[in-house]
């Protein structure tokens, strides 16, 4: 209740902006999950190819998102949300009645140019919307989130029971309801556009030497969300010999985000600093490993002997997920809120889209090398991966902690805007 009176006190832009993130996360996570195993095992395609169309689509949203970013500051953060809305939900609609492999290509490049248009375009426009009330605001994006990433898998295994057109069909519907949606009720600001040119603007945001420190410190936070689709399903299948107990980790994650999210984030805005709820939420990320460190150490890998037992053996994971889950909301609503407060107004979408370009090449580069580690792991070092994040949670605590120190997390100060500010 308390998280739908907090959504009545906010104005109607967020509203439907945070209602439209619960609709891209469920469109999205009812397909993408289940694309894989429909384009290798029902269309016939090798392995090879279907890496490739996988790998476009994440290529064109994570290297795109500097454009997106730009687009929203010059263009406005409204079209360019309802563009990539749109764009989505071409691309999902090709996904469903497109089988050769151009079309599939061309799909893939517009469901990842779609979220590389949206996803710093909302933020964009929620923080300017919000104004003084960033922290808050982005705690309830978390909720909704976070309720789209667990709706959409079960909506789309249930439509799996049809076809995987389906699922394609109803997620193609979703985001153009969403699209419609914004076109009507979305409400036009006026575009405050920047002086100088979009290259000068670049080299303004990724020369603000803070930005970028800022930037570096959050590295941990990339890398160790997604853990949560690599690292613990893996160890949940390896303690209980079932991929059926990998659903209560997203259970876990959801429910903590319901019931926690916002009243972390009111305590701990009032009581601390931006950079101490972000430092501590970093190390309690990073912590949470400990807890299948050990477990992967003291428990031999085998079946579950019963549902009890594999209950029991799945409690250091679910452990892990929800002090992940728990760090994740000390950090990240402070964190957001931080972006626009670099640099200029009209340029918090670029701000936002070198930061999304930032994440994405970073949670890669920790997948690979988790994953890595976990290959090299094998039944003689299980407890190695889960080790690494424990390593990189804490180094990204410390990083953040002595940034913190020297006056990088903090709102900026007239004089920092005059250093950061690109001359043309």
């Amino acid at each position: 209740m308390s998280t739908w009176r907090l959504l009545r006190g906010h104005p109607l832009a967020v509203q439907v902006l945070l209602v439209n993130q619960l609709g891209v996360n469920t469109g999205f996570y009812l397909l993408i999950p289940y694309l894989a195993g429909y384009l290798g095992r029902d269309i016939g395609l090798s392995a090879a190819v279907v890496g490739v169309i996988l790998g476009v689509r994440n290529l064109s949203q994570q290297g795109l998102f500097l454009l997106g970013g730009s687009a929203s500051d010059r263009l406005g953060a409204r079209g360019v949300i309802i563009a990539g809305c749109a764009l989505r939900s071409i691309g999902f609609g090709m996904f469903a009645f497109g089988t050769a492999l151009p079309v599939l290509l061309t799909a893939s490049v517009l469901t990842g140019l779609a979220g590389a248009l949206f996803n710093p375009a909302v933020r964009s426009y929620l923080a300017q919307e919000a104004d003084d009330r960033r922290a808050e605001m982005f705690s309830l994006f978390n909720v909704f989130a976070n309720v789209g990433m667990l709706l959409g898998p079960l909506l789309g295994s249930a439509l799996l029971l049809v076809d995987f057109r389906a699922s394609a069909v109803v997620a193609a519907v979703i985001f153009a309801l969403l699209t419609i949606a914004q076109v009507l009720v979305l409400p036009a600001r006026a575009v405050v556009r920047s002086e100088t040119s979009v290259l000068a603007d670049w080299r303004g945001v990724l020369t603000d030497r803070r930005f970028l420190a800022f930037t570096g410190a959050m590295t941990g936070l990339f890398a160790l969300q997604n853990q949560l689709y690599l690292v613990l399903p893996m160890q949940a299948q390896r303690f209980t010999g079932t991929s059926a107990s990998v659903s209560v980790i997203f259970l876990v994650s959801t429910a903590a985000s319901l019931l926690l999210q916002v009243r972390l984030t009111r305590w701990f805005s009032g009581r601390w600093s931006r950079g101490r709820s972000i430092t501590t939420g970093l190390a309690v990320m990073g912590g949470g490993f400990a807890i299948t460190a050990i477990a992967a150490t003291l428990m031999p890998e085998q079946p579950a002997a019963s549902a009890a037992s594999a209950a029991l053996r799945l409690m250091p994971v679910l452990a892990t997920a929800f002090a992940l889950s728990v760090g994740v909301m000390l950090a990240q609503p402070f964190v957001y809120e931080l972006i626009p407060s670099f640099g200029r107004t009209e340029l918090s979408g670029t701000y936002f889209g070198v930061f999304y370009l930032a994440s994405g090449l970073t949670a890669a580069g920790g997948n690979a090398l988790i994953g890595m580690a976990t290959d090299v792991a094998g039944a003689r070092w299980p407890w190695l991966p889960s080790v690494l994040c424990v390593a990189i949670g804490l180094a990204s605590a410390l990083a953040a902690l002595i940034a913190h120190r020297r006056g990088v997390i903090d709102p900026r100060t007239e004089s920092n805007e005059e250093m950061a500010c690109p001359t043309s």
